[in-house]
């Protein structure tokens, strides 16, 4: 009979008194955590399908009286939703070629080069973790502005690149990377972009994929910036949702959840399809003791 694996915790161990109340305890801790965070994207979901009159009636009703799933058609009609979606693709692809090309080739440099002075660079961009994102948002601003970019999605691109966050991570994964793999491709004649592009990136997929979900994540969710450096029909989706549906005065509040609920439901399906991609990556890009 083959032996089952041991859990964290054993039947052994759950007929101590004190570690069936803890483990009890903990799984009241993690039912009230699921239900927290999936109480607020229900509550849209069924707020969309209700009446308006429904929707700001009180006592408030959980499930809807009456189905009406045409809130989601006027929804879909109401603003330019794959106008916006397209802007949102479009930011996130570029901003993922600057990711890969330019971050990319940082950590590299920093992890496989030896070039004067690598330690302290290393520290510096370590040193700008603890640094607020809020304080360099005017000095972004101003230099996007000087160099006539205001309205173009290199607004966007550009400061993609200076990711410390990104780029601590990859070197941290191309430390791990067998040194021996490298010499040989050196040894045969590779140039040091050749050897990046076919032999480290091949070896990184794991943590550009997990980097790719963070770059849409933020593409996705971000409104603040886009709306100091964007317009019109430049904006992009949370944005749109921002300027166009939340700050409506004339919208129906079960359109408005219609709305909302639409541009929830893609990053929450991709979270779940991929979240063992995120846990992957970040274990393999982990700093190393």
């Amino acid at each position: 009979m083959k032996n089952a694996e041991r859990g964290i915790v054993s039947s052994y161990d759950m007929k101590k008194p004190l570690n069936k109340a803890v483990y009890i305890l903990m799984c009241v801790v993690v039912a009230v955590m699921c239900v927290s965070m999936l109480y607020p994207i229900a509550t849209a979901l069924f707020n969309g399908l209700k009446a308006n009159v429904e929707v700001n009636s009180f006592p408030p009703h959980f499930l809807p009286q009456e189905w009406h799933f045409d809130n989601y058609k006027k929804g879909w009609g109401f603003i330019d939703l794959p106008l916006y979606l397209r802007n949102t693709m479009l930011i996130f692809v570029g901003n993922m070629v600057v990711t890969v090309v330019v971050i990319g080739f940082a950590a590299f440099s920093l992890s496989r080069l030896d070039w004067p002075y690598r330690k302290a660079v290393y520290y510096f961009f370590l040193a700008t973790l603890f640094i607020p994102p809020t304080t360099y948002i005017i000095p972004n601003f101003i230099n996007l502005r000087d160099l006539h970019l205001m309205n173009t999605f290199w607004a966007f691109w550009l400061p993609a690149g200076a990711n410390a966050f990104y780029l601590l991570l990859l070197k941290s994964f191309f430390d791990g990377i067998n040194q021996e793999l490298f010499e040989a491709f050196r040894v045969d004649g590779a140039s040091e972009p050749r050897v990046f592009w076919q032999l480290a990136f091949p070896l990184s997929v794991p943590i550009f994929a997990t980097l790719a979900i963070f770059v849409f994540a933020t593409s996705w969710n971000d409104w603040f910036w886009p709306s100091m450096v964007m317009g019109g029909e430049h904006y992009p989706l949370a944005t749109a949702i921002k300027k166009f549906v939340i700050d409506a005065r004339r919208l129906d509040l079960n359109i408005r959840f219609a709305i909302l609920t639409m541009i929830m439901i893609p990053p929450i399906v991709i979270f779940l399809v991929f979240q063992r991609f995120i846990v992957r990556g970040l274990h393999l890009g982990g700093v190393k003791g």
